[in-house]
């Protein structure tokens, strides 16, 4: 085994020039030690700078349709299988929507996201076309950039998607291939490549990742990644699990904080030039060392609530960037479907990049 100090430099180094970790190093770096957790975060932030510089994408969410949703994931409250106490609700009017939309903006978000519980658009007649309206009346109201996770879709609906102004779609496969049973049972992992695959077809951006700490192994970790990276994601959510009540998962002890951010670390060095986003269970998981998420390569965070779960103060989320001398992406000055800023208006660092 390489020692640490030169696995880590080299890494690195790859990284730096957008040369692929190998999956064999990659595992390497996911089963270093907590003494070794520093170093790897300084090569993670260096090429988090080189290829992000210092801006950091924000982005909220509204949960536009919550609950009875037939699929059985172990961690997830809105599941008809689960006996968590949630609100349970259709799809959200375009006022509520627009105002979320508009409040995202106020917390500095550039990025807005429209979920809905279920196993794809089509829950009942005719609100796919409802979802195309809200997309919609969002560009006429709001300037920001429009994502949606709706479940699975297929490359048709991708294109009405993106031609009512979505510019990304949002999927998360959850965990590896070989885990994912242990997790859901109602649906096959290949759906879930399939609708990334028809996003990606369609044109849209696509936003996927998982959830860790539901039991798997660092080398499923892995896994994940190079599924991630093989499938050509453009922004990775890493989830880290807090547990509801109700939910089969919810006695999974949680994952230490230093085991927190090697995840975030190694993704870095792994996807490089990808946005890596820490979203759900940051703030019950890393707790002191939230802002350390950044030193450890992430470039991106959901700021407000989560579907069913508290989320921080947006106030201290930006406090927190202002303090490390950061500062969020600019949102989107025009306004209308498919308007949304580009590389020349969030640009960072050494190389330039679309959000």
């Amino acid at each position: 085994m390489t020692p640490p100090e030169k696995l880590m430099e080299r890494c690195r180094d790859k990284a730096l020039r957008l040369e692929p970790v190998s999956p064999a190093e990659g595992l390497e770096l996911m089963l270093l030690s907590p003494e070794h957790i520093m170093p790897l975060m300084a090569a993670a932030d260096r090429v988090r700078r080189r290829h992000k510089g210092n801006r950091i994408s924000l982005c909220s969410i509204i949960n536009a349709r919550s609950g009875r949703c037939p699929e059985d994931c172990a961690f997830c409250s809105q599941s008809v299988h689960a006996t968590s106490l949630i609100p349970e609700y259709g799809l959200v009017d375009s006022e509520t929507i627009i105002a979320s939309a508009r409040n995202s903006l106020a917390n500095k978000a550039h990025k807005f996201g429209l979920v809905t519980s279920g196993r794809g658009p089509q829950t009942r007649e005719g609100e796919f076309d409802e979802i195309l309206d809200r997309l919609r009346e969002v560009g006429k109201n709001a300037p920001i950039h429009r994502c949606a996770s709706l479940g699975v879709i297929t490359e048709e609906q991708g294109r009405a998607l993106k031609k009512a102004g979505l510019d990304e779609f949002h999927h998360n496969l959850e965990t590896a291939r070989s885990f994912y049973p242990s997790v859901c049972t109602t649906r096959d992992y290949d759906e879930n490549v399939a609708a990334i695959r028809a996003a990606r077809e369609a044109g849209l951006r696509v936003c996927s990742g998982g959830i860790f700490g539901m039991g798997e192994t660092p080398e499923q970790r892995m896994e994940l990644a190079e599924e991630l990276r093989s499938l050509g994601v453009d922004s990775i959510p890493l989830n880290f699990l807090n547990p509801v009540g109700g939910t089969r998962l919810q006695n999974a002890p949680p994952l230490r904080p230093l085991e927190i951010l090697k995840i975030i670390a190694v993704y870095r060095l792994y996807l490089p030039d990808k946005d890596i986003k820490v979203a759900g269970g940051r703030e019950a998981n890393l707790r002191d060392l939230q802002s350390f998420m950044f030193f450890a390569g992430a470039n991106s965070t959901m700021v407000g609530n989560y579907l069913t779960t508290k989320g921080r103060d947006p106030a201290a989320d930006l406090q927190m960037i202002r303090d490390l001398e950061l500062e969020p992406c600019p949102s989107p000055t025009a306004v209308g479907p498919g308007a949304v800023a580009t590389a020349s208006v969030l640009a960072g660092g050494e190389a330039k990049h679309e959000i």
